[in-house]
């Protein structure tokens, strides 16, 4: 069996890479690609015969999902992803499969099981492109684009966009906009969290939720965790020390 990688992150493509082995090591890893660029080259550009292909759902440089729009993928893929399991059900009643990360043997083992039944029929790369775009359709979330407040007797629709964080303080919600001013909100953090681009926003701690265009500075604290200086916040923030991995990570999107 020949397979490709794509996966930018290398010690995951690594890992994969010696899961098949111990599945199989008939197995021929043809190329580890990091990036949805690089992919594109490669499927390109190579005519090498390809059983399977393991893709990485968020690459570096974009969704592995616009590879199939500049390029032909010659074989069936299994998706890798950090997607909750929950989403994950959505993608898993369509005919490809996903394996969530960190991948183990037996996640791995199902997979390729499945992939094995499915090579007696016809492989046909425009349904599974089709197949994909369902799934995703089914993972979308329709995240909050704007926040309706009261200031006195009037009401205000404040963008997302125009929001730099989210607190609680005494029992309360508030968010704190860019013209510099704290608005009471209907919901709980926990309810807010729920509704904001995990992508635009990341919650430090149990009192802050905040946005990429948030903080002035960001500084090493004690015991492994950072302090966020926050516009227009007089509060000292913390972020936790078992997010600050995460953290790091968001920041870097």
């Amino acid at each position: 069996m020949k397979v490709v990688i794509i996966e930018d992150e290398r010690p995951a493509a690594r890992r994969l890479e010696k899961l098949l082995q111990i599945y199989n090591d008939g197995i021929e890893v043809l190329e580890k690609i990091p990036s949805v660029k690089n992919a594109i080259a490669w499927l390109s550009n190579n005519q090498e015969p390809l059983d399977l292909v393991f893709m990485d759902i968020q690459l570096a440089d974009g969704l592995s999902f616009e590879i199939f729009d500049h390029v032909e993928v010659p074989a069936p893929v299994i998706f890798t992803t950090a997607y909750d399991e929950y989403a994950l059900k959505a993608f898993k009643v369509n005919s490809i499969d996903y394996l969530l990360k960190p991948i183990d043997i037996e996640e791995l083992t199902a997979a390729i099981e499945k992939w094995e039944s499915m090579t007696q029929k016809s492989f046909d790369e425009r349904a599974m492109v089709k197949q994909i775009s369902e799934a995703m359709g089914m993972l979308q979330t329709n995240y909050k684009s704007r926040f309706i407040v009261k200031v006195g007797e009037h009401i205000k629709s404040i963008a997302i966009g125009d929001i730099q964080y989210f607190f609680s303080r005494e029992k309360a919600t508030f968010c704190h906009a860019t013209d510099g001013r704290n608005y009471l909100l209907d919901h709980p953090l926990e309810k807010i969290e729920e509704m904001l681009d995990p992508q635009k926003f990341y919650r430090v701690n149990r009192k802050y939720i905040i946005s990429m265009n948030a903080f002035d500075d960001i500084i090493s604290y004690s015991n492994s965790r950072l302090k966020v200086n926050l516009k227009d916040c007089d509060d000292e923030v913390i972020v936790s020390r078992d997010r600050v991995g995460d953290f790091k990570k968001w920041l870097d999107n």
